[in-house]
């Protein structure tokens, strides 16, 4: 084997060795961040900063690529930033608080800058600078939480020897590990009272003795904890109960309801599936309403368990703004919104124009759709159900009209060629198209770039703390 300026492994069985001495030098897609090994390779980690100088512990070993972890720092950056939530480096939720969010921002504005160019090969205009969040911590109105009577541990924990008795947690998913919980004591992405009714919770149900759940055996009676919030106040939590046990069931949401009566819907579902989503079960509301109520330039959203709505309230409304402002409606076009979800894009655009309709492959997102615009007294909003590649054809251009404005929301797997297709077929003048992922949002660019001009880009970063970011394009028709 040969050896580089690194450590090698003398057993064979064992290929992990030590990089010594390696600058980071960029950021990359899903956080990561590169450096170069002496043979030239890339090398990825992602407990470093670009310009930290470290010694990395490989943990993969590919022809073009290594991964591994930083276990030594020869020098810091001084792109870092002190992480303020003690739980950095275990809980996987906020990988980027330890880079300040000036530098965070260049680098996400950066990787859409490269996937438009080397992905899609498009003739790009200025791109506007990244829209950063006003908000850099508690922003998120979804959180879910899960329940485990078996805790993860962290290292020093499991080499004290003290035994730990108390080995029930409510809280993540460690990375890569889905039967392991952190058991949170305060997490800063959602503003309080999450923190106090997670805790509320937990601790109520340690001192009542009710049973955290096991995902190995499928035993215990508590299961999951979701909470969402709006920009208005109103508070939904919901719990995922396992085993039915109904007198201690009813006695933990009555204790949760007296103690925090500002909760505007408390409900729960029991779920005895192997996997904990929600999606295909019955939704009991204990208390309050059975959903919350959120607003935009007077127009309100009923948010359900099951609904679909951005997690950063104020970061959607500059996002939805940008989407907007991009159509340059004037209220004489028909607009198609494609993958509408709840119809929040459809109805903010709807007053500019003359109408506008949505698609959605989700009949619970049309329903609150529906709903919402008949609320909002929007008699120019119409609203489909369908898988995209299917309802989106000849037959029912010809019944709804040919739109001279599409906007496009796809899922971060992007649009199915299908849908590609015939939007060239129906040639609008205009496409808006809204990304969490420019990656795939470069590849359908690219299939259209010989009939549209890209005329506008403005990244949006709707969660800092993190590598996401969201991306507004705007195509003119050559």
């Amino acid at each position: 084997m040969k050896c580089y300026s690194y450590f090698c492994a003398m057993r064979k069985k064992n290929k992990r060795i030590i990089l010594e001495n390696i600058e980071i030098i960029d950021a990359g897609a899903k956080g990561k961040t590169i450096g170069k090994a002496p043979d030239g390779r890339v090398v990825f980690t992602t407990n470093a900063v670009p310009g930290d100088v470290v010694d990395i512990q490989t943990t993969k070993k590919r022809k073009a690529y290594f991964e591994g972890n930083a276990i030594n720092f020869h020098k810091f950056s001084d792109k870092r930033s002190e992480p303020v939530c003690e739980h950095f480096g275990v809980c996987g939720g906020c990988k980027w608080q330890n880079m300040s969010y000036e530098n965070q921002l260049f680098y996400k504005e950066k990787e859409v800058y490269n996937n438009l160019l080397r992905i899609g090969h498009l003739d790009l205009p200025e791109i506007t600078p990244i829209l950063g969040s006003k908000e850099q911590y508690f922003y998120r109105n979804k959180m879910e939480f899960s329940f485990s009577d078996s805790k993860w541990l962290t290292l020093e924990q499991i080499q004290s020897g003290i035994q730990i008795e108390d080995k029930n947690a409510l809280g993540f998913h460690i990375p890569g590990m889905w039967d392991k919980i952190l058991d949170l004591k305060k997490c800063h992405l959602q503003e309080d009272p999450s923190n106090a009714i997670r805790m509320a919770t937990k601790e109520y149900a340690q001192k009542t003795e009710m049973s955290f759940f096991n995902p190995r055996n499928h035993t215990g009676m508590l299961r999951t904890l979701m909470l969402r919030t709006t920009s208005t106040g109103e508070i939904m939590v919901l719990i995922q109960f396992f085993e039915d046990h109904k007198e201690k069931r009813e006695n933990l949401l009555k204790h949760l309801k007296e103690t925090f009566p500002t909760i505007t819907s408390l409900q729960y579902v029991i779920n005895q599936k192997q996997n904990d989503t929600i999606y295909d079960q019955e939704i009991v509301c204990f208390a309050g309403r059975d959903h919350i109520i959120e607003e935009m330039e007077g127009l309100q959203f009923k948010i359900n368990a099951k609904s679909f709505y951005q997690t950063n309230s104020e970061q959607a409304y500059e996002l939805y703004k940008v989407t907007r402002d991009f159509a340059g409606l004037t209220g004489e076009e028909l607009v198609y919104d494609l993958y509408t979800g709840t119809g929040t894009i459809a109805q903010f655009v709807a007053k500019k124009a003359k109408k506008v309709i949505g698609i959605e492959s989700v009949p619970e997102a049309i329903l609150d759709a529906k709903e919402n615009a008949k609320n909002n007294n929007l008699t120019n909003a119409e609203f489909y159900v369908g898988d995209m590649k299917n309802v989106f054809n000849e037959a029912f251009i010809a019944e709804h009209g040919k739109p001279d404005t599409i906007i496009t929301d796809p899922p971060r797997v992007g649009m199915h060629k299908d849908v590609v297709e015939q939007i060239l077929n129906i040639a609008p003048n205009k496409i808006v198209y809204v990304s969490c992922n420019s990656a795939t949002q470069a590849r359908d660019l690219a299939l259209m770039k010989d009939f549209y001009k890209v005329t506008k880009v403005q990244p949006v970063d709707m969660f800092p703390q993190t590598h996401h970011v969201e991306n507004v394009v705007l195509l003119e028709k050559i």
